[in-house]
Parts: C-alpha cells; structure tokens; sequence
C-alpha cells in the first residue's frame, strides 16, 4: 500500500520532480498505455507515468517498438490522460517523428501536447537530436532525455545488452547527459548501462536521473506495467522485480468462467433479470 500523504496528492509537475531529487525524495515511474490502467496507478500514488513506445511490444505484440506511430502513440497517451489527476504524464516520441528534421519534431511533438494532453515528450539520444530537442524546448514544451541503450536504435546495436561499458561510450553518455541538462531537458532516462555510471551521472546532475536496469543510484526507477505485473512472462532481465503475477490470475479467472458457462452454472437465477 502507498504511504503518500494528503500533501502528496498535489499535482505532479515538470518542477515538483526536481523538488523531489533536490530533497532526496525518489521518484517512481511506471508505463501505462489505457484509461483503466492509468487511473489505478494513478490512485495509487505513481509519480510519473510513461506512456511508452513500449506498447508496440506490450500492446501489439511487435518485436521492437519502431513499428508504432505518431497517432498510436497520441491515442495512447489520450486514453492515460483521461485517467489521470496527480501523476505527471509524458509521452514516447516514435521513431521517425524527429530524428533529422528539427521542424517535423516540433509538429509531432505539439501534435502530442495538444491532441493527447500529455504535459511532457521523451526523446531518446543525445547530441545527434540536439536540434529537435532545443526545437521542441523553444515552443515550451517539456522534454525528457533518454540516454543509454535506446531501444530505438536497436538495428545500430544489434543486441539489448548494457551500453556504455566500455571507457569512450561512458565518456560520451556522460557529455550527452551534461548537454541535455543544459538545454533545458528536465530529466533523464538512464537505461541498461553499469550502475557506477548512473550514479556518477545521477550525482553530477541538477536535473533527476530516471533509471531502468541501471542501479539504485538514479533519483528515481521506471518500469513497464506489463512487466512488474507479471502480465509479460517472456520477459525476464536482471533488473526487473515482479510485484504480481497477473498472468496466472488471468489465465485461473478464465479458466473458472469458461467452466462456469460450459456447465450451465453461469448466469445462475440471481444473475438474471
């Protein structure tokens, strides 16, 4: 059960997030992608909620998220609106909606805000996407970073093992992350990469550090619901800790049920009108 106080239950924002790593208060984040989802992990207390990429694989069953679009993603994102009062929501950019083209990053970042009423966008990388962020930045939009393994470029790695373990990517990661702080991005996604790194990063940073598999020196942790739930088996990494196992309740549940109709003892006379 959350501890959350009556204070707590104040709207979270782009501003309370830094209040948050400025006093040592970590931050939980988790993915949502639905009305129904996010409006129960938005009473629970959830700080962040992410409306993911990650439901190209969660949500239609694509190998890698480069597949979803833009108006996937600005559906997706109005459903977990519509469920949400505290927690701060923030939306996947796609994969094609701003890597090359600073202008096409500026449109797809306000279509986002405007049609899905997310109140901040994630880009992944780091100098390479400079323009697009500052671009996006310049309109008042909030921006969150994304450094480490990007799942978008997973044709460029060939591989989801932890990035930046070798001397000259940690060096690089490190510059990207002092270089999205300084144009304005108001967080960071550090995924995957050693947790002495992240730390170092976390530590260095003004701005709070979002960690997924890199280490519990991040100001704060995200995971996709689908994985701590246990409603994704085929899923299992190092760094994720299942707090449910949905998958069986699910699959008991409709198991009884189809007993229940095969047998004629559902509907029963009190399940009638």
């Amino acid at each position: 059960m959350s501890t959350n106080t009556t204070d707590d239950k104040r709207k979270v924002t782009t501003s309370r997030i830094t209040e948050m790593k400025a006093r040592g208060e970590k931050i939980a984040m988790l993915t949502a992608y639905d009305y129904t989802t996010a409006k129960l992990i938005d009473e629970a207390g959830i700080d962040m909620i992410l409306v993911g990429d990650s439901a190209s694989n969660v949500m239609a069953g694509n190998a890698t998220t480069l597949p979803i679009t833009l108006d996937h993603m600005i559906y997706h994102a109005q459903c977990v609106s519509n469920g949400v009062s505290r927690a701060l929501v923030v939306c996947d950019m796609p994969f094609g909606s701003y890597q090359g083209d600073s202008l096409e990053a500026l449109h797809s970042a306000i279509r986002i805000m405007k049609e899905s009423r997310a109140e901040a966008v994630k880009i992944e990388g780091g100098s390479e996407v400079r323009e697009s962020i500052e671009r996006i930045l310049s309109a008042g939009i909030p921006v969150m970073g994304h450094l480490g393994l990007t799942p978008q470029s997973i044709n460029k790695f060939g591989t989801y093992a932890v990035r930046a373990k070798g001397e000259a990517e940690a060096e690089k990661l490190i510059e990207d992350a002092r270089m999205l702080e300084s144009i304005g991005c108001f967080a960071i996604v550090l995924e995957k990469i050693p947790a002495a790194l992240a730390a170092r990063v976390s530590a260095e940073l003004h701005v709070p550090t979002i960690g997924i598999g890199a280490g519990s020196g991040c100001d704060g942790q995200v995971l996709v619901l689908h994985d701590m739930l246990g409603l994704n088996k085929g899923f299992s990494p190092k760094f994720l800790r299942r707090y449910a196992d949905l998958g069986s309740e699910v699959n008991s549940a409709v198991g009884r049920y189809i007993d229940d109709v095969k047998n004629g003892d559902f509907p029963n006379a009190s399940e009638q009108y």
